[in-house]
């Protein structure tokens, strides 16, 4: 896992003081990112929350009524609300950073940290979880463990070439959270 940086364009982002963590559902995205927002002093949102607001509904509804197209709009219009903002910490969904246009529109405003997980470590983590749609099958059942795992890594592979642009990425494989935020912490210094 090796990590390229842009000085100048993290200098440029982290003017911001927006940090966005992402990975894989299952990284400790909402775990990790209140404690973190604490350490630095910010405030801590998660994107599926502020996108469940906006539709009054939860994020495996939005999905079942209206699809993941508009799922997908509801997130862009989320983000943009989310470029006026400074000194916070945003949970991004798993798939948020996965096309173009967000990953430019969220590197433009912050610092992006990427929770890296193992397909196998994802597994053992979200096979008990029934709030996740795209772990679904086509009649909303959840998927039997070898369909899971061929899910999870179809989904990852698609997804880690823009979880790999990210301006820092901490393995987060069983390590404790504390752990965790304080070598984000550490990371991040210079940059906010």
């Amino acid at each position: 896992m090796t990590n390229t940086s842009n000085p100048a364009a993290e200098t440029a982002a982290a003017s911001r003081h927006l940090v966005f963590l992402t990975g894989f559902m299952g990284s400790g995205k909402s775990t990790i990112g209140p404690i973190l927002a604490n350490t630095l002093g910010y405030e801590f949102v998660d994107v599926d929350r502020l996108i469940e607001q906006k539709a009054n509904a939860p994020v495996v509804e939005i999905f079942e009524r209206d699809g993941e197209d508009r799922f997908r709009v509801l997130e862009e219009e989320v983000l943009k609300e989310l470029e006026k903002r400074t000194d916070l910490v945003v949970s991004l969904g798993g798939g948020t950073i996965a096309n173009e246009r967000n990953y430019q529109m969220i590197h433009k405003n912050g610092l992006i940290v990427y929770l890296h997980l193992t397909p196998e470590e994802i597994v053992r983590r979200v096979q008990h979880r029934h709030d996740r749609p795209l772990l679904r099958d086509a009649d909303g059942r959840t998927l039997p463990p070898h369909l899971l795992t061929e899910r999870v890594r179809t989904l990852l592979e698609a997804r880690e070439q823009f979880y790999n642009r990210a301006d820092i990425i901490v393995p987060s494989d069983r390590t404790r959270v504390g752990a965790m935020v304080d070598e984000i912490v550490r990371r991040l210094k210079g940059h906010l």
